[in-house]
């Protein structure tokens, strides 16, 4: 047990998904796992484990925004012995090429800031996905027949931005979508010597201002989090 997660000794998998979205949490866990147990609910962040394919496998809310999710990877690295780590959520697309309802497999993070921006001090560390890890991924939604594309993400300290120049800098260079967590993830996963990636599915477009119906996004998250799995046992 530690200050954030209620979970006792060996109650979380060495596999976890982090959805941003307690309640997200809940529906993967009831959807796709077996044998469910709730291992955490402190502050209202739910956990889970619980089986899939033979598999043991965590699904744990992580919050909004980098701050929020480097607690919760940190403690349950350290604490619990998570070994690999994979967000599962949503962001904005920003490339023409990327459309709603598509899945980003992230190769890259960048960001203006991260919680481990102290330790970098005057460093720009390039944050990355496992390749073990992205390769799964991307062959796993091949084989599901899902519109993915795997590149750089950007990683966004604020949801609300009044800098449209950063995002027009961004669609210059190729970033295919924005979101909010996963730079720290990778940041902490390299320091840490663990595996991490993000499987993001595009809810909106920050080209079009086209946005997910709320009523089709379980369908669509739910290739996401498939694809996540069958990339954290392939």
């Amino acid at each position: 047990m530690t200050v954030h997660i209620g979970a006792q000794p060996g109650d979380i998998a060495e596999t976890v998904l982090l959805p941003g979205d307690p309640y997200r949490a809940k529906w993967a866990a009831d959807t796709f796992l077996t044998d469910v147990k709730l291992v955490n609910e402190v502050r209202g962040m739910l956990g889970f484990t619980g089986m899939w394919k033979g598999n043991r496998v965590t699904i744990h809310g992580s919050g909004m925004g980098m701050p929020s999710l480097s607690i919760y990877v940190n403690e349950l690295i350290k604490d619990y012995g998570a070994k690999t780590l994979i967000r599962i959520g949503s962001c904005g697309g920003m490339q023409d090429s990327v459309k709603v309802r598509d899945v980003i497999v992230a190769m890259t993070a960048t960001t203006l800031s991260t919680p481990s921006r102290g330790i970098f001090k005057e460093m720009n560390f390039a944050p990355c996905a496992d390749y073990g890890l992205l390769r799964a991924a991307a062959d796993a939604a091949q084989a599901k027949g899902t519109a993915t594309h795997v590149g750089g993400i950007y990683s966004s300290d604020v949801f609300y931005d009044e800098r449209p120049d950063l995002t027009e800098q961004m669609t210059r260079h190729g970033i295919l979508g924005v979101e909010m967590e996963a730079a720290e993830l990778y940041n902490l996963a390299a320091r840490h010597g663990r595996r991490a990636l993000a499987v993001l599915t595009v809810s909106d477009h920050l080209l079009t201002g086209e946005a997910l119906p709320s009523e089709d996004r379980e369908k669509t998250f739910g290739d996401m989090v498939e694809i996540a799995l069958e990339a954290a046992f392939a």
